[in-house]
């Protein structure tokens, strides 16, 4: 299926490992010249490097917090200067700590703000302008089936998430004239390194094994098992694609089936 996604260019941010690697390798596998970021310098150039080697596409990778306001914006200008243009732009940052609501500081507020709504906020408010001159955008942001659906312990993750899920949908009202798409894709449990760390951290507090927890996750799903993050990305590559063209201000669940809703 052609994807019309060759020799575009794309954002990827928190790309060095989970999810964002798995979307950067699908985009790249397309055609899509990258710009990757991640906090984490080694893991992060170490991941440029083998998708650049297997798919041949030009590569700008750049180390930063993506909670720093000034690093998001010279890292968009940087990515404009070198390739001329920026079609699609993903939105990702580790998820918050899971705890129970009582549990939670005001600091831990403020940092799941900042990290998973504000990041995205400064990516979009920097990326737009340039989609604007070419009349032609994809934004996706990735967060969880929690945009949808809250999960127990995880109340930051609930309440920011969210928030995000609207951002999308008002960006996606604004800008629709000006050719640009923005789309939200919530993961389900997706067998990655921030799942494993949930895992063990809530099995702790309940008593129980971390592979019980994934067990338990997994009968959860109709489809009786985590995701694997590529199944996410190809979701992500979709919505970045010609091929969905018509689709805006949606949130898109790769959860096999978890989602209890209509």
């Amino acid at each position: 299926m052609e994807t019309g996604l060759s020799d575009r260019v794309a954002i990827v941010a928190a790309s060095s490992q989970g999810i964002g690697r798995a979307a950067a390798e699908g985009l790249a596998a397309e055609g899509c010249h990258l710009a990757m970021c991640a906090r984490n310098p080694e893991a992060l150039l170490a991941a440029a490097e083998e998708i650049r080697e297997s798919s041949g596409v030009q590569i700008l990778a750049e180390p930063f917090d993506v909670r720093d306001l000034a690093a998001v914006k010279q890292f968009v200008a940087k990515v404009a200067n070198r390739f001329g243009r920026v079609d699609i732009c993903v939105t990702n940052a580790g998820g918050p700590p899971s705890k129970s609501f009582l549990e939670t500081t005001n600091e831990e507020w403020q940092s799941a703000v900042e990290l998973n709504l504000l990041s995205t906020v400064y990516f979009a408010r920097e990326v737009i302008p340039h989609m604007q001159r070419r009349h032609w955008g994809r934004i996706v942001t990735i967060t969880s089936i929690s945009s949808k659906q809250p999960i127990a312990d995880l109340v930051l993750s609930n309440a920011v998430r969210t928030g995000v899920a609207g951002l999308v949908k008002s960006l996606a009202n604004e800008f629709g004239k000006d050719g640009i798409l923005v789309n939200n894709v919530g993961p389900g449990y997706t067998a990655t390194e921030r799942l494993k760390s949930l895992a063990e951290a809530r099995a702790k507090a309940v008593g129980k094994t971390a592979q019980e927890l994934f067990d338990g996750w997994a009968a959860d799903a109709p489809l009786k098992r985590v995701g694997e993050a590529r199944e996410v990305a190809d979701a992500i590559v979709w919505l970045a694609s010609e091929r969905a063209s018509y689709i805006t201000g949606q949130t898109i669940l790769v959860d096999g089936g978890l989602y209890k809703g209509l």
